[in-house]
């Protein structure tokens, strides 16, 4: 823990607390090195770990403090309560934890501590935490302008309880071969990635077609297709990863040490989230 505590250090990402609901909330904020003196307003990103993964854990496996580096805006990563977050399943969506009230205050803390772009306040996160940011699409439409998924479609719940008329930006990329959350959906669990982009894009009122292309990146069938559709308010993206695992693209296939498949390595995700957030303001 004292060789993980310096190491945070030294890459100027810090762990804070605040207390909700009778309970301390950790989180991680990383501040992009380059901007850490500037009076400059930057976009933030929410960063959601997986299921049993720590905030820690997934900072490092994700290294989306480089791309913030790159690109100037700030990382934070929330620690769920047992490591875990409310998606509606597995969980009480109305009875569970509060973790989307943890998200508002947590916001409104970031808020009070750094120069912030209201307009550029996105979600991100793999598997439990992707599931997150499906819902937190569905209640926080008017804090948030886009969200990105990775391995992880609309939980049903999250379909039932939606009742938001707010438009935003919904990103998936999931892995066809993807063996813990299933590309094609769960019965009485979550729906398929394209029923949710199928989904977002009703809700988002988007009449355009579909676009849809697939890019070959090696000979080891590992093809990418492309889905996406726009309007003026909002775009809804798929990215179908031939033979991809429960994973995050780009990042070490070693890092976690669990067998979740294959990991694509000619794709970077965070390059590919960035590049969807950057084109979508509230």
């Amino acid at each position: 823990m004292l060789l993980m505590t310096g190491f945070l250090a030294t890459t100027k990402a810090q762990r804070q607390r605040l207390k909700f609901e009778g309970q301390n909330r950790e989180y991680i904020v990383y501040v992009p090195q380059q901007n850490n003196n500037t009076n400059k307003n930057l976009p933030v990103v929410l960063n959601f770990h997986g299921s049993g993964m720590t905030h820690v854990e997934h900072m490092f496996y994700t290294n989306m403090n480089t791309t913030a580096d790159k690109y100037q805006f700030i990382v934070v990563y929330p620690l769920g309560i047992n490591k875990d977050w409310n998606v509606g399943f597995e969980m009480s969506y109305q009875k569970g934890t509060n973790d989307v009230g943890f998200v508002k205050e947590l916001i409104t803390v970031l808020k009070s501590k750094y120069k912030i772009d209201e307009k550029a306040i996105y979600a991100t996160g793999l598997s439990r935490g992707g599931f997150f940011c499906q819902r937190i699409a569905a209640e926080m439409g008017d804090v948030f302008a886009a969200v990105a998924s990775v391995g992880a479609p609309l939980p049903d719940s999250v379909k039932y309880y939606n009742q938001s008329k707010h438009k935003i930006s919904v990103m998936q990329i999931h892995g066809t071969a993807d063996e813990v959350v299933k590309y094609d959906g769960k019965d009485k669990g979550y729906a398929s990635a394209l029923n949710t982009l199928n989904y977002w894009k009703e809700k988002n009122n988007i009449t355009a077609n579909t676009s849809e292309k697939t890019v070959k990146y090696d000979a080891k069938n590992t093809d990418i297709t492309f889905m996406e559709a726009k309007n003026k308010d909002a775009a809804v993206k798929l990215l179908s990863i031939k033979n991809g695992g429960h994973t995050w693209p780009g990042a070490s296939p070693f890092n976690i040490g669990l067998p979740l498949g294959y990991t694509h390595q000619k794709l970077d995700a965070n390059q590919a989230i960035w590049e969807f957030f950057s084109e979508h303001r509230k």
